[in-house]
């Protein structure tokens, strides 16, 4: 199999995440790192990759690659995510979604650019996960689950059949969404949470 070079945005935890899965699959070899300018570490390598600059410099960088991934986690806000990702459709980056070889991913349904499905993660058939999304490992996403623009599904969470997430909202690991459950825009649903009803946009949802 032929591999294109990549680089990925990020140089913290998240990224090494990232780097597992995307040197599992095997499709793309992992050029460097670029660290966010908001981020407080930026370590001289990452999981025996180097950190090639910051994201500053990304007007530079796409004279010299084809390919980046934004590498950033998400638990508080989604804002640098979208910023970084917005910056790389601007600059005319393709930005390709990564599927690890130990997910399963429903041949019927559809995800988007710059998504990436962590080990163990499952999409199910009808689902819709949009743009720069992170579906974590052991994340379930069940039939006809729509998972709009900048979400992060995290470690464990079950969306049942026909939930709906609005854009950049985030769920816990281990969240247990009741099917059908409509979820509003910048939300976050904390950790172990169970969610019988529907979310306004901007809510911050815990069962304890």
């Amino acid at each position: 199999m032929d591999t294109k070079g990549i680089i990925l945005i990020g140089a913290s935890g998240h990224a090494r995440s990232c780097i597992e899965v995307i040197e599992s699959a095997g499709q793309y070899q992992i050029l460097g790192a670029v660290g966010s300018s908001q981020e407080e570490v930026q370590p001289e390598s990452l999981s025996g990759h180097a950190v090639i600059g910051v994201d500053t410099d990304l007007p530079f960088f796409v004279k010299k690659y084809q390919y980046a991934f934004v590498a950033i986690g998400q638990i508080k806000t989604p804002e640098i995510r979208k910023r970084i990702f917005n910056q790389l459709v601007e600059l005319k980056f393709e930005i390709p979604s990564i599927f690890s070889p130990f997910s399963i991913v429903s041949k019927k349904a559809l995800v988007k650019h710059g998504t990436i499905t962590m080990h163990h993660s499952m999409i199910n058939a009808g689902a819709q996960v949009g743009n720069n999304c992170i579906i974590n490992s052991r994340a379930l996403i069940e039939h006809d689950v729509i998972v709009n623009d900048h979400c992060h599904i995290s470690t464990g969470a079950i969306l049942n059949g026909g939930v709906e997430v609005g854009e950049g909202t985030f769920i816990g690991s281990g969240a247990l969404i009741k099917q059908g459950v409509k979820i509003g825009r910048n939300c976050i649903v904390e950790m172990g949470a169970k969610v019988f009803e529907d979310l306004q946009d901007g809510f911050k949802f815990s069962n304890f």
